[in-house]
C-alpha cells in the first residue's frame, strides 16, 4: 500500500500539553510544516475512549484534522511499568489528575512501587497523522529503562524525571533536548513517521 505524504503547509499538533507540543515542534523543525497546536486553534480535546495508545492517537488526530481542515498529528504516549502490569499505560495523564500535576503522579508511582524489586519500565508513543478526509497513518515507538526515585531534572516533562533509559545514567529530564530526541519513544515513532510520510 502506498503511503500518503505530507508535502508541507499547516499541520496541527492535536495536543493541549505544551511540553508535548514543544517537543513535536522541535522534531518537525527540519520539515516544511507550519506547526500550530490544538490549543492555538481552541480545538476541543476529544474523549480518549480507545484501549490502546494507537486508537487514542487516531481519535485525536482525526478529530483535529476534521475540525481544523488540514492535516493533524497526534501523540498518545505513556509510562508502562512492568511490576504494575503495564500501568499507568494509557491512563498515564489521568494519574496526574485534572490539574495534570505529574509531581502527584510520580509520588503515587513511588508509593505503589515501595517494596517492589522490579524497576523495569518503558515509555510507549503512538503517533497518528490524519487528513481531513479521514485518511490516517499510525506509528509506534518505545524506549525501555528503569524507574528512579526521587525525581531528578527539569528539562523534560511528564514522567521524565523518574525514568532512566537503558544505557544511560541520567533521567530523561536531566538530558539536553537533543540527546533525549535521539533516544526517546517519541523520537522512535517519529523516525518511522518521517520515513513513511515526509
Amino acid at each position: 500500500m502506498r503511503r500518503r505524504r505530507f508535502t508541507g503547509g499547516k499541520l496541527v499538533v492535536a495536543s493541549h500539553n505544551l511540553g508535548k507540543v514543544r517537543e513535536i515542534r522541535e522534531l518537525l523543525a527540519p520539515f516544511a510544516a507550519e506547526v500550530v497546536s490544538a490549543l492555538d486553534l481552541n480545538l476541543a480535546e476529544p474523549e480518549e475512549t480507545g484501549d490502546t495508545f494507537v486508537t487514542n492517537a487516531e481519535l485525536k488526530a482525526l478529530a483535529a484534522a476534521k475540525t481544523a481542515g488540514f492535516p493533524a498529528l497526534a501523540d498518545d504516549s505513556g509510562l508502562c511499568i512492568d511490576a504494575l502490569n503495564g500501568a499507568p499505560g494509557i491512563y498515564s495523564a489521568r494519574w496526574a489528575g485534572p490539574s495534570k500535576d505529574f509531581g502527584v503522579a510520580m509520588g503515587r508511582i513511588e508509593r505503589v512501587m515501595t517494596g517492589k524489586k522490579n524497576r523495569r519500565a518503558s515509555f510507549v508513543c503512538a503517533l497518528a497523522l490524519a487528513w481531513p478526509d479521514g485518511y490516517c497513518e499510525t506509528f509506534e515507538g518505545k524506549v525501555t529503562g528503569l524507574l528512579s526515585f526521587p525525581p531528578r531534572g527539569t528539562k523534560g516533562f511528564g514522567y521524565d524525571p523518574i525514568f532512566i533509559a537503558d544505557g544511560h545514567s541520567v533521567t530523561l529530564a536531566e538530558m539536553e533536548p537533543r540527546a533525549k530526541h535521539a533516544i526517546s519513544h517519541r523520537a522512535d515513532a517519529f523516525q518511522k513517521l518521517v520515513a513513511a510520510c515526509f
